[in-house]
């Protein structure tokens, strides 16, 4: 072809399967937006802020598998990139970064805006390359397209203006995409498992996911082996549904018979997870076994027996021809049990909802779990969202479940939710959202969902503080501090920004309030929830330095006059209502 490096670059990207670039515009990036206008074949997608660009696109590409493009200009706009690239690399998201630069001649100059892509992105990016060359470009864009796609992450390409409208040689636009390689252990690794597993008693499984494509296979293995099934959050909508061997997850958002079946097995198969929390994993009273496809990943948590490297469904898929079924259902029926009766506790909050004022968050997630469609997609921020989200939004085959659970940053669902909606047009895209996070960046974007009629419902749970930093607070033994603030009626300013606004305040509206809300197709949707400040969680395994935490920190506040907050938290959480 021949045109200008932008020309290029375009083309390449929407060979490649781009199909949006989100962004905002500015003079670093005019040339290169130049020649996204000429190309029409990649949608712009003006944001507001381009960290919410950012979280939108991650979405979109963890969702599709595809890449998505975002972009800022040069020096401030690329440093708000940095946050949503460190979430897909985190999430597993092929992202290609368009990055604004000064031109050539300024480059060490310091100059206005000037910012050093290599020194700035290398936390975040699998590979960064500046242009400032056109007979560079079809390689870097080449290189970062082929390094997105085939590690699933974020890479950036730097341009200068001068560059981006450079002419270039009629170089080929044609990129070529290999297919997935298709991975497992060698047959000697797999003969080792299968002695491993045929020798051991019980077998536990815990699930990441690494297991996104692999239920079928999964589910087969475990009820082969009368395993019980664990999974971290990740893993959570690849392997509770359609599972009779689901026991629920374990850290401080667990539930159900997960901890005490990856503890009591003798051997534990560690499946597709980097599962971060290493005081909820088991020591060396039980064998494990770690299978990723990412070599780094094996052995950093907890110390293993055998790790291999490989594809989860490829792995398993070669492991099923060998391995003994087990008949002992007793290790298995144990935590079944287990994990009905803590499902029973969950629901007492769920069960008493209609009665209790402020609205309990349990109930509330889970009328929108039982409301929302079997395809639904929901997006879940960083904090309490997270421990309501994981507890009562169940999954399906089709369902969706997505968020910053790796790179833990606030503020991630509503963008989350708006990428997915331009990837799914029409289907049930749903934000949980903190009112931190909400205002802290969804609230300018909700001016792009109205300005787009992007039917993204927004769900708000109104507690006026930073609820889960205030637990992890309590946990370290200190008293709530700098976490409180004042918010809003989120529907008033919704409606007054043109999208639809539903305040719920009694726990009696919460069904109708949520269907309305979810009926809705004319736009945006913002639901703010008035939830209970106090509502905790009781997870399935309490560490004895988080009992500690929150006993002191309890003491401290009877200690500087707060006994009245003390008994109200104890009154909402031990089911004296």
């Amino acid at each position: 072809m021949s045109g200008n490096v932008a020309d290029l670059l375009w083309e390449m990207l929407a060979n490649a399967g781009v199909k949006r670039c989100y962004g905002i515009v500015g003079d670093a990036l005019n040339p290169v937006i130049d020649g996204l206008h000429r190309n029409g074949r990649i949608e712009f997608i003006h944001v507001r802020h381009e960290e919410y660009g950012v979280f939108a696109a991650v979405a979109e590409a963890y969702l599709t598998g595809n890449p998505v493009a975002v972009c800022g200009t040069s020096g401030p706009g690329v440093v708000h990139l940095f946050n949503g690239l460190m979430d897909a690399r985190k999430e597993g998201a092929p992202i290609i970064a368009i990055a604004g630069d000064v031109e050539t001649s300024l480059i060490d100059t310091e100059a206005l805006e000037e910012l050093n892509p290599y020194r700035f992105f290398e936390a975040a990016s699998l590979y960064t390359g500046r242009l400032v060359n056109p007979e560079q470009a079809r390689s870097v864009i080449n290189t970062a397209i082929l390094t997105a796609v085939l590690e699933n992450g974020p890479t950036v390409i730097a341009i200068p203006g001068n560059v981006a409208s450079a002419d270039v040689a009629d170089h080929s636009s044609e990129i070529t995409m290999p297919n997935p390689l298709i991975l497992r252990p060698s047959d000697a690794d797999l003969d080792q498992l299968v002695k491993m597993i045929d020798d051991a008693k019980t077998v536990a499984i815990f699930g990441g996911d690494g297991c996104r494509d692999a239920h079928d296979e999964v589910v087969h293995l475990a009820g082969r082996l009368k395993a019980p099934v664990g999974y971290s959050f990740r893993g959570k909508q690849w392997l509770e549904h359609d599972n009779p061997n689901a026991v629920g997850m374990t850290g401080l958002l667990g539930y159900g018979g997960a901890y005490g079946a990856i503890h009591q097995a003798d051997l534990l198969l560690m499946l597709g997870t980097d599962f971060p929390f290493t005081e909820f994993l088991p020591g060396h009273s039980v064998k494990k076994v770690q299978i990723d496809k990412n070599p780094k990943h094996i052995g950093r948590r907890t110390a293993v027996d055998l790790g291999l490297v490989g594809d989860i469904k490829a792995t398993v898929t070669a492991l099923l021809k060998s391995v003994r079924e087990k008949t002992d259902t007793r290790f298995l029926d144990k935590h079944l049990v287990d994990t009905n009766s803590f499902y029973g506790l969950m629901q007492h909050y769920v069960e008493k909802g209609p009665e209790i004022k402020p609205i309990r968050p349990e109930f509330l997630a889970a009328t929108l779990s039982d409301l929302a469609s079997d395809d639904a997609m929901f997006f879940i921020d960083t904090g309490t969202a997270c421990m309501w989200g994981a507890r009562h939004i169940s999954g399906g085959r089709n369902r969706r479940i997505f968020g910053s659970f790796t790179w833990a940053s606030m503020a991630n669902a509503a963008p989350n939710a708006f990428g997915a909606q331009l990837a799914y047009p029409g289907r049930q895209t749903i934000a949980l959202c903190g009112d931190g996070g909400f205002t802290m960046l969804a609230l300018g974007d909700l001016l792009t969902q109205v300005q787009r009629k992007t039917p993204v419902l927004q769900i708000i749970l109104n507690n006026g503080s930073l609820d889960f930093v205030s637990i992890e607070q309590r946990e370290a033994g200190i008293v709530p501090f700098g976490v409180e603030f004042e918010n809003p009626n989120f529907a008033k300013v919704a409606e007054a920004m043109g999208a639809k606004g539903i305040r719920i305040e009694d726990p009696g509206d919460v069904r109708d309030g949520l269907a309305e809300a979810l009926a809705h197709k004319g736009g945006p949707v913002v639901v703010d929830a008035v939830v209970d400040p106090l509502a905790l969680s009781l997870p399935s395994h309490v560490p004895f330095h988080t009992a500690k935490g929150f006993t002191l920190s309890m003491a401290k506040q009877v200690w500087s006059g707060q006994m009245d907050d003390v008994i109200k938290t104890i009154e909402r959480n031990v089911r004296l209502v």
